[in-house]
């Protein structure tokens, strides 16, 4: 009988890291005393390396708890779509309307303040809202500081808390990317992380079927599928098209996380 999975997992004990960081360069100490830099050299390589594995693998849950996968047998999906609300957000709604897909839609703070009237329109629609960082640095959201993760993460929360009523539950690391200072806002606004396991690179390839290749290898039952809207291409609704007709044609049907865990739990 299936059992209940609990996926929602905040961090508990978002400041253990420095554990890690202090065992593990002790180590290195200890090691460079005894036996030279020969051996010191490369140890301190080895744990440094260890560290930024967990800031540049979006699935390593080093620094928080990650979501990488739906723990289920059935042949459905998760579809999240980051970097919103743009002009693709209402066709996009339209589209999975009339697939019957719902998706999680993690939405940039200060974009989401700029049009609240498409967040509104998200939720009504039945799909879920996740927290994208407040402005979205890419090129710098995995060097970001203690202060200046909490803002980006607590303004975004506050912007779509107070446009939907609702307290979103996911975050997504901008690009993935998540560092040591990531879980303390997240305990304390009660939210999990999700990364994913089938991408396309869709924000920057503008070939729907090259994406549409890359995300079909990683599709299996609880796939998390990471998708965008909004690109400077101009294709993500296209993309986003086939790759439903092909969910359909594969048998695979795309439902939010929180109805996995009810069916589960129900049936077990």
């Amino acid at each position: 009988m299936p059992r209940a999975f609990h996926l929602h997992r905040v961090p508990r004990h978002p400041h253990a890291w420095w554990w890690l960081l202090a065992v593990s360069q002790g180590l290195v100490i200890a090691l460079w005393w005894r036996f030279g830099w020969t051996i010191g050299l490369p140890a301190m390589l080895a744990t440094h390396a260890l560290l930024l594995w967990g800031v540049f693998r979006p699935q390593s849950p080093l620094y928080s708890p990650v979501l990488t996968h739906l723990p289920t047998d059935e042949r459905c999906v998760w579809l999240t779509i980051d970097d919103g609300p743009s002009q693709d957000t209402l066709p996009l709604l339209d589209l999975l309307d009339a697939h019957d897909a719902k998706a999680t839609f993690f939405l940039v703070g200060e974009r989401a303040a700029a049009q609240p009237d498409l967040v509104r329109e998200i939720a009504r629609r039945g799909h879920g809202i996740g927290n994208h960082s407040h402005t979205h640095p890419s090129a710098w959201f995995w060097a970001l500081g203690p202060r200046r993760m909490r803002e980006e993460i607590v303004r975004c929360q506050d912007t779509l808390q107070s446009i939907t009523g609702t307290a979103p539950r996911w975050f997504r690391a901008v690009v993935g990317m998540a560092n040591p200072f990531v879980s303390a806002p997240l305990r304390d606004r009660g939210l999990a992380r999700t990364a994913w396991d089938a991408r396309g690179f869709d924000a920057v390839e503008s070939d729907p079927a090259k994406v549409l290749a890359r995300i079909e290898r990683g599709l299996s039952p609880g796939a998390i599928v990471l998708l965008h809207e909004g690109a400077r291409h101009g294709r993500n609704l296209e993309t986003i098209t086939l790759l439903l007709r092909r969910l359909y044609t594969l048998g695979y049907r795309c439902a939010l996380p929180e109805q996995i865990v009810v069916r589960e739990a129900t049936q077990a």
